[in-house]
């Protein structure tokens, strides 16, 4: 998800950077809708569009839904990044284009954090006088709170990362908030007065002020808490409150009146309404897209596959769009606890036999990306280019992989069970071609479909679920949780990070060697040798033979006529920034 630098806030950011042009994609047409001469990727290094008029609705679809809008119980890239439209971190990404947006910028506190020479204490100051939208001031507790409640509480909120639970002094013996009724919390983090939270960290952590803009830092009050049921009466500390939320239909945001843009030197707020819509099937986002009916697919993957060639043999249509890496990965678990995956040189069989240039010509060629070699990808800092398990082009090799099930005891292949999200029509497609390039070795490889909202706490994320249906192998996305290897790799790898609901670590994987790579990576304070660290865990994830990198995701996105101040967030997958999208209807 690029090197990440930090950067003072500077309070005309936004401004300046809505007056930006791209390739001259800041044209209008006479009647302020925008189109003009923008071309194809300007969005990529310029706003599109730009326009500083407010009013208008924004419609954002999605053809499934989110794991969980609450912004203490998400792990989903597009909710990081809309969720800043209701709820405002300690820190953020600048909402800016290119690389500009890959700093991280001060929000509702009034600067980055203060670090102790050790990086074990981080240090943040609140802003004065910012309200939730009952009118009553945000705290420095109820940032606690919101870290406790996001981190120390998987029997109602399972989804999120655990960084905080992990790191803090303590964090393995403190209950949550939910179970452990005292207000006093957890002692590793202070609030010395009403407008200071300080981090008591265990081990030296130097990422923190990434750690510090998830959305799990969003002032939550206590009184207001309803565990999982919080998500239907969240309470807005940014800009737009919710009107109206269903799990099935989505929801309606409005203005939040006690919103003073004067405390809030990022966001600008133009749109007088959100409109979010979920379950829209995933080719009929892309039909209401090329109509202009809505204004982005909020999940920011892309145009499908079959929607592709209306848009790239038509110029005009053509240059409505943007095609950046999605700082992201697809590959394939493959759960070392269930059988035959338990042996080695089972998995690096299916190393072998996976035809990968064959899955990106499958899901719509070079714009949805390329052949990958690595589990972190190129945009990410720390990549190291290498490839394991060599084959010609990317194609497989039939005699590699029956040599090592020869090795593993199956000399004729074995059956397993193969996942994908369902809603997710280009995954599919990838996992159907995967399982033909399997057959032709003697792999017979069962694929079953789930929706993506309940992928993680359900099925692929469920180890009972994957034990009990011998599930051994499951198609798997991931973008960085910020820009950096140990950003990208921690969650995934990490045997810290395997869960009984929600988890993302789908290899089961709890490689010693790897878990302690991973920790004196991240304790290293010299950003050189730390991101040095990265490659060498990746490489010790090939040697494993858990993960079998597919392809480096691309996504084509698509601008509408109405849509203005379109720009692509490199901090959040390649997808647009929707903390500036507005729109001329």
């Amino acid at each position: 998800m690029n090197n990440r630098k930090t950067a003072s806030a500077i309070a005309v950011t936004l401004a300046l950077a809505l007056g930006a042009t791209a390739c001259g994609s800041s044209d209008k047409d006479s009647d302020g809708k925008g189109g003009g001469s923008a071309k194809a990727d300007a969005g990529l290094t310029g706003i599109v569009n730009a326009s500083d008029k407010k009013g208008g609705t924004v419609t954002y679809e999605h053809s499934s839904g989110p794991d969980s809008l609450d912004p203490g119980n998400t792990y989903y890239g597009w909710v990081q990044n809309f969720s800043r439209l209701y709820a405002r971190t300690l820190v953020t990404f600048k909402p800016a284009p290119g690389k500009e947006g890959l700093q991280v910028v001060p929000d509702l506190a009034t600067s980055l954090g203060k670090a102790s020479p050790d990086a074990k204490t981080w240090t943040y100051t609140i802003r004065k006088g910012v309200k939730f939208e009952d009118g009553t001031e945000i705290t420095a507790k109820d940032v606690k709170y919101a870290v406790e409640r996001s981190n120390f509480a998987p029997e109602a909120l399972s989804n999120g990362p655990t960084y905080f639970k992990a790191y803090l002094e303590g964090g393995d013996k403190y209950k949550g908030p939910y179970k452990d009724k005292s207000e006093a919390g957890i002692k590793s983090i202070e609030t010395p007065d009403k407008y200071t939270v300080v981090f008591k960290l265990a081990k030296p952590f130097a990422d923190m002020d990434y750690l510090a803009a998830f959305s799990q830092t969003a002032p939550v009050p206590r009184a207001a808490d309803k565990g999982a049921e919080y998500v239907q009466k969240i309470v807005s500390s940014g800009p737009y409150k919710f009107d109206s939320y269903s799990e099935s239909r989505g929801a309606t945001l409005s203005r939040n009146p006690q919103w003073d843009p004067k405390s809030d030197p990022i966001r600008k707020a133009l749109p007088d309404k959100i409109e979010l819509k979920f379950n829209v099937n995933a080719t009929t986002v892309d039909e209401h897209l090329l109509a202009d009916t809505s204004t982005a697919d909020i999940a920011g993957t892309g145009l499908q596959s079959k929607t592709q060639p209306k848009v790239l043999v038509k110029p005009a249509e053509k240059a409505k769009t943007d095609n950046p890496y999605a700082g992201a990965t697809q590959y394939l678990a493959l759960n070392v606890n269930v059988e035959p995956f338990n042996n080695a040189d089972c998995r690096k069989a299916v190393q072998y036999a996976a035809d990968k240039a064959g899955m990106v010509n499958a899901i719509g060629g070079e714009v949805k990306g390329e052949v990958a070699t690595t589990l972190i990808p190129p945009s990410v800092s720390g990549y190291t280019k290498f490839d394991t398990y060599p084959t010609a082009g990317g194609k497989g090799d039939a005699a590699k992989a029956k040599e090592h099930l020869t090795k593993c005891g199956k000399p004729n292949g074995f059956k397993t069970v193969l996942t994908a999200r369902s809603d997710r029509p280009d995954e599919v497609t990838a996992a159907t071609q995967l399982q033909e390039s399997l057959k032709k070795v003697g792999i017979t490889a069962e694929i079953k479909t789930f929706p993506a909202d309940k992928y993680f706490t359900d099925f692929a994320g469920s180890p009972k679920w994957v034990h009990d249906n011998k599930a051994g192998m499951m198609m798997m996305a991931w973008g960085a949780d910020w820009p950096s290897g140990f950003g990208y790799l921690d969650q995934i790898v990490n045997g810290s990070a395997i869960k009984p609901s929600g988890g993302t670590n789908l290899m089961e994987l709890d490689d010693p060697k790897i878990n302690k790579a991973l920790q004196d990576g991240i304790g290293t304070i010299d950003d050189a040798q730390r991101q040095a660290k990265w490659g060498e865990v990746d490489k010790l994830v090939a040697e494993n033979a858990s993960v079998v990198p597919l392809f480096y995701k691309k996504n084509l996105l698509y601008r509408p006529e109405s849509a203005t101040n379109v720009t692509v967030a490199e901090a959040y997958l390649g997808m647009y920034d929707y903390v500036l999208m507005g729109s001329a209807k």
